[in-house]
């Protein structure tokens, strides 16, 4: 069955490098994520490298890539949003942090051309996140919107944020037409709970890589086990699935 067409989250996982992505895609990615962990919640890979993993990956599946831990200045997350859609990644995830002006951000990268890369909002469920900024981001042309966590410490996006506070901005998101991720240090255990929630997209880092930690190398093993507890999840439907399917 073609990635995205099971009516179940799809399954993103977070590479650092072009030998973790074929790894991660060999074993049931749908979404590659290209992300430093080690520099940040959000950190930033060389151009140079999410370049050659769009190359390795050649359309077989979906690829993003983070621009970093940036405060939201138009000045600031404009050129490196540029910069990053040079590269030919489908998905451009831009953070949310504190500070800045996230209202002007979103308008400004809105209105630029960054050919076939889409936008997607990421707000931080541990930093008070702004759930008003969904309806500005939709209004801008962002392709979705994703929760996670700022503070890697341990705690799951479960231990930070309430399920129907979870659930609000799923619904809120799908209503106003984008497609709806959740990440933040999400482990297998947490998948049915997560996935009931009704996600488009569940992402991965720490529960891919050795001991769990975020910073280690991916393994094969649990990227095979997470694909196939995602596999094993009931079918349900999603017109937001549209979206993502369009970037393939």
């Amino acid at each position: 069955m073609p990635a995205g067409t099971t009516g179940r989250p799809r399954f993103l996982a977070s590479v650092m490098s072009v030998a973790e992505a074929l790894t991660a895609v060999a074993a049931g990615a749908e979404i590659i994520d290209c992300k430093n962990p080690a520099a940040g919640a959000l950190g930033a890979l060389p151009v140079q490298t999410v370049c050659a993993i769009v190359e390795a990956i050649a359309g077989r599946v979906p690829v993003s890539a983070t621009i970093g831990d940036l405060a939201p200045q138009p000045e600031i997350l404009c050129p490196a949003a540029t910069a990053m859609a040079a590269t030919g990644v489908d998905l451009i995830k831009i953070g949310f942090f504190d500070g800045g002006d996230a209202g002007a951000s979103i308008e400004a990268l809105g209105r630029l051309d960054l050919g076939r890369s889409g936008l997607v909002g990421l707000l931080l469920a541990d930093r008070a996140p702004d759930f008003n900024l969904v309806p500005a981001m939709a209004a801008a042309g962002f392709a979705g919107v994703m929760l996670d966590t700022a503070t890697k410490d341990g705690r799951a996006l479960p231990d930070v944020m309430q399920p129907i506070e979870i659930a609000s901005f799923v619904a809120s998101a799908h209503s106003a037409g984008l497609f709806v991720g959740l990440a933040g240090a999400l482990r297998r255990e947490h998948i049915p709970a997560i996935a009931a929630l009704t996600p488009d997209v569940m992402g991965f880092r720490g529960a891919l890589c050795a001991g769990t930690v975020r910073e280690g190398s991916l393994e094969e093993g649990a990227v095979r086990a997470v694909a196939r507890d995602l596999s094993a999840l009931a079918r349900r439907p999603s017109a937001s699935y549209a979206i993502i399917e369009a970037l393939q």
